[in-house]
């Protein structure tokens, strides 16, 4: 297998920090007269048989019954509990301060990763991670964003600790090759959100005449830039980089959603703002150079 090449990296971060950054503004207004699991479920259904088609087309074989079962614990881990967490938690919590919470699945992960490795993380790592928890936390200020409900942010703690731990396994588990692996996780995780959906009693709620113009537009937003580029841009990094470094994108995402704030709501871009963009660009930079010592890396030490 060859290695990656630098800019096919580069480009697979930009898609994970850019697109998902905006799917939280998308997942906002697809919640608002949507049923949230169904949603979800429909999302990733959809976006996984395009991607299994496609697959197929370029040769790729079926995926063999080895393959299933992890398929369906990494879906249920990231898409049914982590995905499916943000989008019951948007239903009450605001968007940002949703972003605010996820950044935390860095640190989940750092702390998972040194644990199986038996390692502690490397000093410049800690300091990454602090400060790009830090200037995240400096970045939203929960009073402004009216807090949101306990419930909501505990859900979203939840979900990043599952989102986290199926990043994880999702390196180790037996997976098919290439863009398959992704497409079986999607159909999985789609089939699992629309079961809780549908034993939740949301069909019940679903009304398609009620559906506004702007959740039809997230939605089918959140299918072709959150699943079909960003989602698949993230399983490629987990397989090809370390998956604290991949889980970055948690730090950069909630910057993201206010610069899109500022450019299309109106949203105020001040001094705090660009301090915090700073930090967290800084912190991304020392993770990377973390990452790149090879005696401490976890990925290498197991």
């Amino acid at each position: 297998m060859n290695a990656p090449t630098r800019s096919r990296i580069a480009l697979a971060f930009a898609a994970v920090y850019v697109i998902w950054g905006s799917t939280y503004l998308a997942i906002r207004y697809a919640v608002a007269t949507m049923p949230a699991l169904l949603m979800a479920g429909f999302r990733h259904l959809i976006a996984g048989a395009l991607l299994y088609a496609y697959a197929r087309r370029r040769g790729a074989a079926r995926p063999e019954m080895r393959h299933i079962l992890p398929g369906f614990v990494i879906g249920g881990l990231m898409l049914l509990m982590g995905n499916g967490g943000v989008v019951i938690a948007e239903r009450t919590v605001p968007s940002g301060l949703a972003a605010l919470v996820v950044a935390t699945v860095p640190l989940f992960m750092t702390a998972i990763e040194s644990a199986l490795a038996r390692v502690w993380p490397p000093p410049i790592r800690l300091v990454a991670l602090a400060m790009g928890f830090l200037a995240v936390g400096f970045l939203v200020d929960p009073s402004s964003l009216g807090g949101g409900d306990t419930r909501g942010i505990a859900i979203l703690v939840m979900a990043a600790a599952a989102w986290a731990v199926g990043s994880i396994y999702s390196r180790r588990a037996p997976r098919p090759p290439g863009l398959m692996a992704t497409a079986l996780q999607m159909l999985s995780g789609g089939v699992l959100l629309l079961v809780c959906g549908s034993a939740t009693g949301e069909w019940g709620g679903l009304d398609p005449s009620a559906f506004s113009a702007a959740s039809v537009a997230g939605f089918v937003y959140l299918i072709f830039f959150g699943s079909l580029l960003g989602f698949t841009a993230y399983a490629w990094l987990l397989q090809n980089v370390t998956a604290t470094a991949a889980s970055t994108y948690a730090f950069v995402n909630p910057v993201v959603a206010v610069l899109l704030g500022w450019l299309f709501a109106g949203e105020p871009l001040g001094p705090r703002t660009l301090l915090s963009a700073a930090a967290i660009v800084a912190s991304v930079v020392l993770i990377t150079v973390g990452r790149a010592r090879p005696a401490t890396s976890p990925a290498r030490a197991r």
